[in-house]
């Protein structure tokens, strides 16, 4: 029995009823390429992958892609828009509080106990957003030296 291929990213596009363009597949593989990135990091990222693109084009083709769940966008207290290509968990982040880093963390042991309230208010939970806050390892080596 063999693996079923990987799909490509302009499949991908498709299969989420969106229009294939240069231009969103180099959003798609920049953001995927990337950490976390802001709107300007990706705007440039894309620009050296297909030429000049627009900002407005940038965050309308986010939206998008968001919209059909191909990325996914994340927005810590007091810092602008991320966005990572790691979508259809439900993932965490730690945010330096230093120098703003963001890494993925993995939701609690077991079987996704953060969707879990304590009170859910009879609301159909789905999703949970926890972001933890702390020093980063290069922060903290830096004040301690």
């Amino acid at each position: 029995m063999t693996a079923s291929p990987t799909p490509t990213t302009a499949e991908e596009l498709r299969g989420a009823g969106l229009r294939v363009t240069a231009a969103r597949v180099a959003l798609l593989e920049t953001v995927r390429d990337g950490d976390h990135l802001g709107v300007e990091a990706i705007a440039s990222g894309v620009r050296d992958r297909v030429g000049h693109i627009s900002l407005q084009a940038v965050y309308e083709a986010l939206h998008a892609l968001t919209a059909a769940g191909l990325v996914r966008r994340i927005e810590p207290a007091g810092h602008p828009a991320r966005f990572e290509g790691r979508v259809g968990d439900n993932h965490h982040h730690i945010v330096c509080r230093s120098c703003g880093a963001v890494v993925d963390v993995d939701c609690a042991v077991g079987e996704a106990p953060c969707l879990t309230a304590a009170d859910d208010r009879g609301f159909a939970i789905d999703e949970a957003e926890v972001v933890y806050w702390g020093v980063c390892p290069d922060c903290s080596t830096g004040r301690s030296s």
